[in-house]
């Protein structure tokens, strides 16, 4: 099936779906962690816009407000309160790179290839935007879960956990024109939660052991393990 015979706004859709998606990649390659967030509030702004445009094609007119919802949350707010987070923690200008960078791309290529094979039972040709749209979002998932596995700094791990409820987003609202607004209202709700705790748990821990390092966190747990 070819894309270009999509209706337009639909085209728009897998463009903007498309960047999100590159985002997570951009995300995942980051070096800097202020990078990283400016990253992920460019991914929250396309899922408020993709949004937006998702309200245009249906009429669905509720999905204005969760566009403007979206983009003060996730594209504002959140990434205000990582700002604020790393300037506490003075990790301004703190570094990560990944372990072997290329092989860990190379598997988030992996991913969206994984992705695009999962959704092919979807092969009916007024499915062809749904099955896209699904596979990116799955991707956008999968890359978020990847970020969260191989980054060992506690925030950055954050921002793909934040990533990942991108991906579930863009696929609630893009595949079934929406949620309905009480259910939106209530996972802005509880993400809005999740990061004010996040923040409280990373002051604590920086104050107790003056590291956010994971790994290091494992190896105070196997050194207690081994000292019993």
């Amino acid at each position: 099936m070819n894309l270009t015979l999509l209706p337009l706004l639909q085209q728009l859709l897998l463009v903007l779906a498309a960047i999100v998606l590159f985002l997570s990649f951009v995300l995942l390659a980051q070096v800097r962690l202020i990078s990283a967030i400016h990253a992920f509030a460019w991914q929250g702004a396309l899922v408020a816009a993709v949004t937006a445009v998702v309200a245009a094609t249906g009429q669905v007119h509720h999905l204005y407000f969760s566009a403007a919802l979206t983009l003060a949350l996730k594209a504002l707010l959140i990434p205000w309160m990582l700002h604020r987070l790393t300037r506490r923690l003075e990790l301004e200008r703190h570094t990560e790179s990944l372990q072997s960078p290329a092989l860990v791309t190379m598997g988030a290529v992996a991913l969206v290839i994984f992705s695009y094979w999962l959704v092919l039972p979807m092969i009916h040709a007024e499915m062809t935007f749904t099955r896209n749209i699904i596979a990116i979002s799955l991707a956008v998932v999968l890359i978020g879960l990847l970020m969260m596995v191989f980054r060992t700094q506690a925030v950055a791990q954050v921002l793909g956990f934040m990533s990942m409820e991108n991906g579930l987003f863009l696929a609630a609202v893009s595949a079934t024109d929406g949620m309905p607004l009480v259910v939106e209202l209530g996972v802005a709700f509880d993400v809005l939660v999740a990061m004010v705790l996040f923040g409280v748990f990373f002051l604590q821990l920086r104050d107790s052991i003056d590291s956010l390092d994971v790994d290091r966190l494992n190896r105070l747990r196997e050194t207690g393990g081994d000292s019993q």
